[in-house]
């Protein structure tokens, strides 16, 4: 199963705020032995929201959405959504119902403008929001959450164990790589190429750097039980073609 993620805002791409979404959602799914597949960046553009939006719908990727869920002038999502997929947007009974709830006995009383934010794509399922009832709203498997993470990130984890926990796989994975000296990462394709032939269970894996001295984190990353005869392959690999190694672990 893919996983994908859409944060939207002006003010993270302009600097104002700086995004904590993508992190945690990496975290969260790495949790449950899971992975994101891709990610994007929007700014408050409804066109641009519809279009990204028609084209994740058609990948049937799982996909989760943070930010412009509300009811300013500058929240555009909810729309955009309804727009993307072809149907109304309407007040959800289940989210109408969570929002009076939530203002019950306010002095401000019940707005148009907070019963707003409880219109959603017609079809979509709200998603409960522990921190303040204002709830978000799933459609074609994308999951649309506040911009706030002290109420997106616990709506994720709930998405996640609710509806996706045949999915979770906590089987171990393993990791080991090698700091290689003197060596351009074109010099080492060949060589990792042949390791991913030999070793198809695990990925291979390239990171150069140049702070604070030029080289290459060279790895392999899966399955425990071919992690450590994989990257015994790479060591003798890179001693063949006469470049200087060590053990990442060991390079510090």
């Amino acid at each position: 199963m893919n996983f994908g993620a859409i944060i939207i805002g002006d003010e993270i791409l302009s600097g104002k705020r700086q995004d904590k979404h993508l992190a945690k959602a990496i975290a969260t799914l790495k949790e449950r032995g899971l992975q994101l597949l891709w990610a994007h960046y929007l700014g408050d553009d409804p066109e641009l929201i519809v279009a990204t939006l028609k084209r994740t719908f058609a990948t049937g990727d799982t996909v989760f959405s943070f930010g412009g869920i509300g009811a300013t002038p500058d929240d555009h999502t909810r729309l955009c959504a309804a727009r993307a997929a072809g149907v109304e947007l309407k007040l959800h009974p289940d989210a109408e119902t969570e929002i009076r709830a939530r203002f019950a006995g306010d002095p401000k009383g019940l707005t148009p403008q907070r019963l707003m934010m409880g219109e959603f794509p017609a079809g979509s399922v709200i998603i409960p929001n522990p921190y303040n009832r204002i709830p978000g709203f799933s459609l074609n498997r994308h999951y649309f959450l506040p911009g706030f993470p002290e109420m997106a990130w616990p709506m994720m984890a709930w998405v996640l164990d609710t509806h996706y926990r045949d999915q979770f796989d906590t089987a171990v994975v393993a990791e080991s790589s090698i700091i290689v000296r003197e060596a351009g990462e074109s010099q080492l394709i060949g060589l990792m190429n042949d390791c991913l032939a030999h070793f198809p269970q695990i990925k291979v894996f390239s990171l150069p750097r140049v702070q604070p001295e030029r080289h290459i984190e060279l790895g392999v990353r899966g399955d425990p039980g071919h992690v450590a005869t994989a990257i015994a392959e790479l060591k003798r690999g890179v001693s063949a073609l006469g470049f200087p190694w060590v053990d990442h672990r060991n390079a510090e």
